[in-house]
């Protein structure tokens, strides 16, 4: 009851706003004596997450009603929103076509206008559409198929299919990370991402194009999650960290790459192209010793031999060319068959699995707070100078999306190795939910200037933190489940960034209310994460009695001596190497 008083009384004061400034402008425009004419519909940015059609009134004022769809709100990392789709199902302002003598002429109606129910016994636009203002390309689904005003739900289910496919790809994926390896993971995916891209650029009709947007999205996840592993497996503790981040920030460039490519080519199809066929070339990876399988998975998994090779390759590669490997590291790697008790990955049962219950308190700490740092996202508006041309507000807040999230990585990869991850995580998902705090209570104080700020702070925390946490989470989990663990993590960061598209599918109704929520599990988070471990240049556990052991020590006793975190609630030192 109190949610419905606090929406209803912001909607009366937006409402009286909007009536102000339309009387205010009527009686400008009476005292001027000039002609009053109506302005083009215009493409207005409104948010990181939103690109709405702000259709001046005759009355004067604005109508702000969002009529369609996303710009994107962070580039895609392991865990961010997939960075080519907001340009494929943009919304342009859209004007109904009329017959006359003279040919195809677009009248002077607007969107709302051209949405709003038809007459009886009439139908809506029976001559078609005219789009105009759409950035970047010269068409899109949206256009090729006129999904608009009663087909507008299809754009919608396309982005969340998309959402689907990455989450289902990172958790039904996860399981032959674990059996198969990352390499053979890794190679399957790329190898059908290609075919499925190509497929999706040549698709006839909308549902052809979601099934194979869907499929895309499942093998991104593949490939992303076995990158990820192999990325952090194949580093000591100290590296782990620069590795993880650097493939954030090629994340980043790649962002910056599709907008130039997208003003190049111009067309959809030829973009989807453009960016999925090179996928197929991927295959090559599978070249003996170019791209090698996970050591520590080899050696998890009972795979000496195997193992013994992938690292004597890397210490080939990393002495002088023609120099043979000397006597010591010739022996090291004949004890490995000795220095290996673990079971194997495939002896783990179930009812084991399921009796880990500190690794299961891990997880859920940290999936809450994935999800809780990529479904806010949507939420925080930039709002300021920009907004007459849809094409430059579409660039700026790409080029601030991407430039947030590089700062988001530069920032994290100065603090984390000194601070710990645990001390970090906590810093940027309480300055999240600060952020979120600010704009529920004060937006309407607040200047766009500073609106523009707040938002841009809580893109760049929340930023921040899903990287973090997911390289927590990854740092936590044992090595025979790394990959399950892994996969259900980033697929719960997956599944937050549909509470964008599921809130545009109501026409944003109870926006406010879920910013509530989200806001105040934000600050759940901060509770949590300090039961959490930490993990800074710590070995990665291999079994699962391993990650039984990193958990927090208890305040009220000390700790034994087997434990891993040993360190206080806060203090992060740094081990000795």
């Amino acid at each position: 009851m109190r949610a419905r008083q606090w929406v209803g009384a912001i909607d009366s004061r937006e409402g009286g706003r909007r009536r102000e400034s339309g009387s205010k402008e009527r009686k400008e425009e009476k005292g001027q004596g000039g002609e009053r004419r109506h302005p083009p519909t215009q493409a207005t940015a409104v948010g990181p997450g939103s690109l709405a059609t702000r259709t001046p009134s005759p009355h004067g004022g604005s109508s702000d009603r969002v009529r369609a769809v996303e710009t994107p709100a962070s580039p895609r990392g392991v865990s961010d929103w997939p960075p080519e789709d907001p340009i494929l199902t943009l919304v342009p302002p859209l004007r109904c076509r009329q017959a006359n003598a003279s040919g195809w002429e677009p009248p002077l109606n607007t969107s709302e206008e051209a949405c709003s129910p038809p007459p009886p016994n009439s139908t809506r636009c029976p001559h078609g559409w005219d789009y105009s203002g759409l950035p970047v390309l010269t068409s899109n689904m949206v256009t090729q198929w006129d999904l608009v005003c009663e087909r507008g739900w299809e754009v919608t289910l396309e982005q969340i299919l998309f959402l689907l496919g990455f989450a289902c790809g990172y958790l039904g994926l996860g399981h032959p990370t674990d059996r198969v390896g990352r390499r053979g993971v890794v190679l399957l995916a790329l190898g059908l991402a290609g075919p499925c891209g190509v497929g999706g650029a040549a698709a006839g009709s909308p549902p052809g194009l979601t099934a194979l947007r869907f499929l895309l999205g499942f093998m991104l996840a593949g490939a992303d999650l076995g990158l990820y592993l192999t990325r952090l497996e194949l580093c000591e503790p100290s590296q782990r960290l620069r590795a993880v981040l650097a493939g954030e920030l090629m994340g980043v460039v790649g962002q910056f790459l599709l907008l130039g490519l997208a003003l190049a080519c111009k067309d959809w199809r030829l973009l989807l192209r453009l960016i999925t066929a090179p996928c197929i070339l991927f295959l090559l990876y599978g070249w003996p010793d170019l791209f090698l399988e996970s050591s520590r998975w080899l050696l998890v998994s009972r795979r000496t031999k195997e193992a013994q090779a992938v690292l004597r390759v890397l210490a080939q590669r990393n002495r002088p060319q023609g120099e043979p490997l000397g006597d010591e590291a010739e022996e090291a790697l004949r004890d490995l068959e000795n220095t290996c008790p673990l079971p194997a990955t495939a002896q783990i049962s179930l009812s084991a699995l399921l009796g880990c219950r500190n690794i299961w308190k891990n997880l859920l700490i940290l999936g809450f707070t994935t999800f809780i740092a990529h479904g806010i996202r949507h939420c925080y508006q930039l709002v300021g100078g920009v907004g007459r041309k849809s094409q430059v507000d579409f660039n700026l807040y790409s080029l601030l999306a991407g430039g947030t999230a590089g700062l988001a990585c530069v920032f994290l990869g100065v603090t984390v190795d000194r601070f710990g991850r645990r001390g970090i995580l906590l810093l940027t998902m309480t300055l999240t939910g600060i952020a979120s705090l600010v704009l529920l209570g004060l937006r309407d104080y607040l200047n766009d200037a500073a609106v523009t700020a707040f938002s841009v702070l809580g893109l760049f925390f929340s930023h921040a933190a899903g990287v973090l946490s997911v390289l927590l989470a990854a740092e936590v989990i044992p090595t025979t489940v790394r990959g399950r663990g892994l996969g259900l993590i980033l697929a719960l960061g997956a599944l937050g960034q549909l509470s964008g598209p599921v809130q545009r599918l109501h026409a944003g109704r109870g926006a406010f209310l879920q910013h509530v929520v989200l806001a105040a599990c934000a600050l759940l988070c901060i509770l949590s994460i300090m039961l959490l471990p930490e993990s800074k240049r710590k070995a990665l556990p291999e079994a699962l009695r391993d990650g039984e052991l990193c958990r927090r020590p208890s305040l009220l006793r000390p700790p034994p001596p087997t434990r891993c975190d040993h360190v206080p609630l806060l203090a992060t030192p740094t081990p000795a190497l």
